[in-house]
């Protein structure tokens, strides 16, 4: 049986408290990250590496790494080439493992959680990185201000860190939430910043019925379409979580039967199923709803199962609602590889299918075999005094205090599913090809400015997963691979704050650039030879 996720929280930290070196209250760190994800990770290396003597990295999950070590395996790379620095360090350390260990690797960019985890751990210590793992920021009265500047963050568990800069890296923006920082969730309208690709977009018809056969909307459709195209709103595409399967039989566990189960959930699942069975043949059945591929030691990362609209309310939520909504989460994911494993209406090829895989044995141990964490997609999104856009991936492409480069198309999973006006199951939120074509990978620069809270806010935050972008932007940028990038950036950035005693906003840019390309950052790139795509 499951483990209930407070229960399993209080556990490993238990467990995990001789690995957690403590600091009294009267020290001060140089720099204190919040957030263990491998953004948060590179981050406080980062800073370290630069010359922080002192840094610690407060982390609410007992195991490090956000995604990269639960269940995000299969990296959005993108292109290769625009990844330097720590982050390119981290995969070469791990496609070196493989390669010592002779084991199953398709590409140096996928790496199983478990040797994610102890390599960032090793990175971590190499560094002299103080970790307090298991330690959450208290929602109410976690954070000391002294004016414009954050003084200390509090835990729940009664661990105070004081310090002289700080950096927010985790997936929902707590940090700089809970000190005041301006922020926004949602999708900003097309007229305000004149992005095309903002707000509701158009729909997408799966070509089934949005009702059963008693006249009733299926489960998780909604009777219409809320707002107009271009409208903003406050809605977030679909989590999910980064489940690893195992195609080896010695090192497979059972898909588990989530208690409440409801296999109605499933219909428009079914009804696309149905659909497709009747016009294609079994290899490409599978193709489409089962794209489990073995990438590393005969195991895969499926990111197939969206719960549609169950994420909408997450971001601002209380610890509380988070955890209802992840086992909500659970439920549904955990339910429909139960579905298609076990229900009789599924076409017999992708049953199949499904059957040969299981649970990976060797991951998550600890936690029954399912990932820690939520594949949060876009939660909150810092608003600083710049605001990166859409023009700024896509045509205006450079950027004068450039720290890190992204590649990624647009990319953003569905939003609403709804009853279309002929009354078929219509999704929304997925950027038309038009708007994703115009990319294709092609590099753009990440300024320095979108780490920045305003300045008239908050003096010493850096922000790396949540930083100042419109969520059209932010659907490129949102890439392991770019947290990471960011996370090196925020780390030199903080380490030169400390040293020559400035604020976060008066960091010299051509100082931070310079540290950035000793630590092997890559900054730039030559766009001349994209140039036939960009005149498109």
């Amino acid at each position: 049986m499951r483990p209930t996720r407070i229960l399993f929280l209080l556990l490993c930290s238990l467990l995990l408290t001789s690995r957690t070196t403590m600091a009294a209250e009267k020290d001060v760190y140089d720099v204190v990250v919040y957030g263990g994800s491998a953004s948060g990770i590179i981050a406080a290396v980062s800073a370290a590496r630069s010359g922080a003597a002192k840094v610690v990295l407060v982390s609410a999950n007992p195991h490090l790494g956000g995604m990269v070590t639960n269940g995000l395996f299969r990296k959005d790379v993108g292109r290769p080439t625009v990844i330097g620095g720590i982050p390119y360090e981290f995969w070469q350390r791990g496609d070196a493992f493989y390669q010592q260990h002779h084991l199953n690797h398709a590409s140096m960019w996928n790496t199983e959680p478990h040797i994610a985890e102890q390599i960032f751990n090793d990175m971590l210590k190499e560094a002299n990185v103080v970790v307090a793992a298991g330690c959450r920021l208290k929602e109410h009265g976690g954070v000391k201000k002294e004016g414009k500047q954050i003084v200390a963050i509090s835990t729940e568990d009664g661990k105070v860190f004081r310090g002289k800069v700080f950096i927010d890296a985790t997936y929902e923006g707590d940090l700089m939430a809970f000190a005041g920082a301006s922020n926004i969730v949602g999708r900003e309208s097309q007229k305000q910043y004149g992005e095309y690709s903002a707000g509701v977009r158009d729909a997408h018809s799966e070509h089934i019925k949005a009702y059963d056969a008693d006249g009733k909307l299926l489960a998780g459709v909604m009777p219409h379409r809320e707002g107009e195209i271009g409208d903003g709103d406050n809605k977030t595409q679909a989590y999910n979580f980064r489940v690893v399967l195992s195609h080896d039989k010695k090192n497979q566990v059972p898909y588990p039967k989530p208690a409440h189960y409801n296999p109605h959930l499933y219909d428009v699942l079914l009804g696309r199923m149905l659909a497709a069975a009747s016009h294609d043949s079994d290899e490409r059945l599978v193709k489409g709803f089962w794209p489990a591929l073995a990438i590393a030691s005969d195991k895969a990362d499926l990111n197939y199962a969206d719960f549609v609209a169950g994420s909408w309310n997450y971001p601002d939520a209380n610890y509380a609602g988070r955890e209802r909504i992840w086992q909500q989460h659970y439920d549904f994911i955990a339910g429909m590889l139960w579905f298609m494993a076990n229900d009789a209406r599924v076409p017999k090829a992708i049953q199949s299918a499904v059957n040969e895989w299981g649970l990976a044995k060797d991951e998550f141990v600890d936690h029954n075999n399912w990932p820690y964490e939520i594949y949060v997609r876009e939660a909150r999104r810092l608003v600083g005094d710049y605001v990166m856009r859409q023009q700024d991936v896509v045509d205006n492409l450079t950027q004068p205090d450039s720290v890190g480069l992204g590649s990624y198309g647009l990319d953003v999973h569905p939003v609403q599913m709804f009853a279309d006006e002929k009354g078929e199951v219509a999704t929304e939120g997925v950027p038309q090809r038009t708007e994703q074509v115009r990319m294709k990978h092609v590099p753009y620069q990440m300024p320095y400015r979108i780490l920045l809270p305003k300045a008239s806010e908050l003096t010493n935050l850096l922000v790396t997963i949540c930083p100042s972008i419109s969520h059209a932007a932010y659907s490129t940028l949102r890439m392991e691979p770019q947290y990471m990038i960011l996370g090196q950036a925020a780390g030199a950035g903080a380490a030169l704050a400390v040293k020559n005693k400035v604020a976060v906003q008066a960091v010299d840019i051509k100082a931070l650039q310079q540290s950035l390309r000793s630590g092997n950052a890559i900054l730039e790139v030559d766009l001349t030879q994209f140039k036939d795509v960009l005149n498109q």
